[in-house]
């Protein structure tokens, strides 16, 4: 992506390509037609299993006041109490803690390019897809990688943090 293109994507989106580009992954991030808040409504966009969709969710640790960031996949829901045992007690977000500790706003989370790193924690579930999306810092915005990939680029331990499948 050249500094014209890059200059043209929404803040959070520059902040995203940059660390994909310095990283060298092949896939810079894209712009939807359609708002992706969703993992629904991303795979629709995309043409996709939702699982494939790596939605990204924002815990507030309790003793520290630290984002923790769930990576899981779009058709799995995360388990509390798992996430607790890997990280400490948690709360939820609301929208000014995502905003102020990721630089992101809800339903554009990227798992990376945060505002101030948060603990993260990538669930299994995801490596059952070849291939996955995850949000590029702004609703509109996707990026393709594997789950290989996202363990790489974060840098996070991959666990089983979401309830059991029905």
């Amino acid at each position: 992506m050249c500094g014209a293109e890059l200059q043209s994507l929404p803040e959070g989106m520059q902040r995203v390509a940059r660390l994909l580009q310095s990283r060298g992954h092949p896939h810079m991030p894209r712009m939807l037609d359609a708002a992706a808040r969703t993992a629904q409504q991303a795979a629709d966009a995309l043409g996709v299993h939702v699982g494939q969709i790596a939605k990204s969710i924002i815990f507030r640790r309790r003793h520290d006041e630290a984002a923790v960031l769930v990576v899981t996949s779009g058709d799995r829901r995360v388990d509390e109490r798992k996430v607790e045992a890997l990280v400490g007690p948690i709360g939820r977000a609301d929208a000014d803690f995502v905003k102020s500790r990721t630089g992101f706003s809800i339903g554009g989370v990227a798992p990376l390019a945060h505002a101030q790193p948060p603990v993260t924690l990538i669930d299994r579930e995801l490596f059952r897809f070849d291939e996955i999306w995850a949000a590029a810092g702004h609703p509109h915005g996707v990026f393709l990688l594997r789950p290989a990939d996202l363990e790489h680029l974060t840098g996070a331990p991959v666990a089983d943090v979401v309830q059991e499948a029905p």
